[in-house]
């Protein structure tokens, strides 16, 4: 505050320069901004990947899975295709727990409950089903998780009966060796990443989303603390290539080392693997086009990571300290070569013998990095100053509104500057910063669905939140104005001043804390916030700005996010059905996130709302209060 309140700053030539040139200077910073970001993914600006974790030792032994080693993945597969005709829509717990029985694991079934949070009485069970090796060389101290989720024939998503199969395979020629170190797990989960955060809470104990929501029960057998979990996804026995998903809830990451261990070990078994689905491996180093495909491999992960939604079962380990990666399995489409199940069964065999060399947890190598390639990485140190730009801009602006409203004040009036302290009416500024946080907290996941959903109890639940959502924020926008103009004869220009400075330092130390855990959710907000709140000026703020400030309200950026997503998705749809697609997809992201809120913990709806839209509330009030501050000064 020392910047805010000493009344000898600003009238250095350096510091002169910088508050009269600000709205320049902010601009370029933008501009260098984004233009760093983008530089990011050439081959000079990223790293090669390597281990740091030494204990690992990828590679080291020869694989020795194969179709010889008792029953073959064929016969585990047939089996579990038979039994799949009999259950359509449901899980056969009955045959998993056979299954593990006859491969000689301790086995045991998670029964679990999800209240369903946005309609009353309305309830949803699941269990899973796991076995667990015994480690004959050491206690159960430590384990390591092999899960698949379980999809019925009836699923929307690819089977998984291939994986299934892949596992049981892996549990029985893992049963007949004696070098392992951990307990190992075999997890199979029901309802996707629901049967996998339930078991993860009762595994330690714990809750993670809000109260009563999720009944996760109780466990009957433990293993060690786990260390590391691999989920598998195989949708067919012949594999085109094997895709290696990273993203965990709220953007956090596994840490790098398991990450190169999955790509160093496909390599060795000839396995084709790719991140985001593009194969790091054929993009030659000296052709542009490796330069656009690395960068839009670079902006997949920060879009995908933005959301905070895990892009597989592995992403609800991370909050406790669990690196996971998700090894997905596509299909060979077409004639080529393709990878079958037994290399995809080495690879697997290769990390968990490396998995259980480990004589600490990972810890040496990176937790937040992006990545433009399967073998090349971003470090934090730098990608982080395209961040710091952005709100380094919002600092200036903040910085520079301050000392022009003090030079100017004390132009006016050279014995000004010991009352500009009595001239400021905190109390109507704390009037407009409390109200907006306040209407931020009313809509949390936790309080407002609840009512809206009760309240148009009539209509399906997706469209009950559009509605109550949508019914704010077009009432704050069109009342506010209104309300703002009868503060007119009240409201100084110091104040003006005060309230600018605050909601520019709020958006900016805010997107500082999201950046800190999430980078690219920061990010992206700072590209879209940044740009037009640099635009409001002290002087008259002009029709377009008002508009360009409308359009990134919270609201109206979910809306053209999904109009982008709708519109490459599904090009050759008429205007009509596009505008209706349009609107039933953002009240159904609007239920799920909800739902990931008070399920998972997903913070992302929470950012929205209690950051995101109390500046975006405060911002609006500026701009329909008085604005000429010079003329206003002479006024007083």
């Amino acid at each position: 505050m020392g910047l805010l309140t000493d009344p000898s700053v600003g009238h250095g030539a350096l510091t002169s320069i910088f508050v009269r040139h600000h709205n320049r200077f902010c601009i370029l910073m933008y501009i260098v901004s984004v233009v760093l970001f983008c530089m990011l993914a050439h081959y000079s600006l990223s790293s090669q990947t390597y281990f740091s974790e030494n204990a690992l030792l990828p590679g080291l032994v020869k694989g020795q899975l194969n179709d010889n080693t008792g029953s073959s993945f064929r016969d585990h597969f047939r089996e579990l295709n038979a039994e799949a005709q009999h259950y359509e829509t449901e899980t056969p717990h009955a045959y998993l727990i056979s299954k593990f029985k006859n491969l000689r694991l301790e086995t045991y079934s998670h029964n679990f409950t999800l209240n369903y949070p946005l309609k009353k009485n309305t309830k949803y069970t699941g269990r899973n089903v796991y076995g667990i090796l015994r480690a004959p060389r050491s206690a159960s101290i430590e384990s390591i998780v092999l899960s698949v989720p379980y999809r019925a024939p009836s699923s929307v998503f690819p089977s998984t009966l291939p994986g299934l199969a892949v596992m049981f395979q892996i549990a029985q020629f893992f049963r007949q060796q004696i070098y392992w170190a951990k307990d190992i797990i075999f997890l199979v989960t029901e309802h996707e990443q629901l049967g996998m955060q339930a078991w993860l809470e009762a595994y330690h104990g714990t809750s993670c989303g809000s109260p009563g929501v999720l009944d996760s029960g109780k466990l009957s057998g433990r293993a060690g603390a786990i260390q590391a979990a691999i989920n598998l996804e195989i949708h067919s026995d012949k594999i085109g290539h094997i895709d290696i998903k990273l993203s965990g809830l709220n953007g956090q990451l596994p840490n790098l080392d398991l990450v190169n261990l999955a790509h160093r070990l496909c390599n060795k078994e000839s396995v084709k693997h790719t991140f985001n689905n593009v194969d790091g491996g054929a993009i030659g180093r000296n052709k542009v086009n490796s330069y656009y495909t690395n960068l839009s491999t670079m902006m997949s992960m920060v879009m995908t990571q933005a959301t905070g939604v895990p892009d597989g079962n592995h992403g609800l380990f991370h909050r406790f300290g669990i690196e996971a990666i998700t090894l997905e399995g596509y299909e060979k489409e077409g004639r080529g070569i393709y990878s079958s199940v037994f290399q995809i069964g080495r690879v697997i065999e290769g990390m968990f013998r490396s998995l259980n060399n480990l004589l600490e947890r990972f810890h040496q190598s990176f937790f937040f990095y992006l990545l433009p390639s399967t073998d090349r990485y971003v470090s934090i140190g730098l990608y982080m100053p395209c961040l710091v730009l952005l709100v380094g801009a919002l600092f200036l602006k903040a910085f520079s509104t301050w000392i022009q409203h003090s030079s100017e004040h004390k132009s006016g009036d050279p014995s000004a500057q010991a009352t500009i302290p009595e001239r400021l009416n905190v109390g109507m500024v704390s009037v407009i910063i409390l109200g907006s946080h306040v209407v931020g907290l009313i809509l949390l996941p936790n309080l407002a669905p609840a009512y809206f959903t009760h309240f148009w109890n009539h209509i399906p639940t997706h469209r009950a939140l559009l509605l109550g959502y949508g019914s704010l924020s077009i009432t704050s926008v069109c009342l506010l104005p209104i309300i703002m103009n009868k503060c007119l004869n009240s409201f100084k220009s110091s104040n003006w001043v005060l309230l600018h400075v605050i909601c520019l330092l709020e958006l900016g130390i805010g997107l500082l804390c999201v950046s800190m855990h999430n980078f690219s959710l920061g990010y992206l907000t700072a590209l879209v916030y940044v740009l037009p709140a640099v635009c409001i000026k002290s002087s008259q703020n002009r029709i377009i700005v008002k508009l360009l400030w409308l359009i990134v309200h919270p609201m109206c950026s979910l809306f053209w996010i999904t109009a982008y997503i709708t519109f490459t998705t599904y090009p050759e749809l008429p205007i009509s059905d596009f505008l209706t697609k349009i609107l039933e997809a953002s009240s159904q992201w609007m239920v799920l996130s909800t739902i990931d809120n008070m399920i998972y913990g997903n913070w992302a709806f929470s950012v929205g709302v209690l950051l995101l839209l109390p500046v975006w509330t405060s911002f609006w009030c500026l701009m329909f209060l008085p604005t000429n501050v010079s003329q206003k000064l002479k006024a007083e």
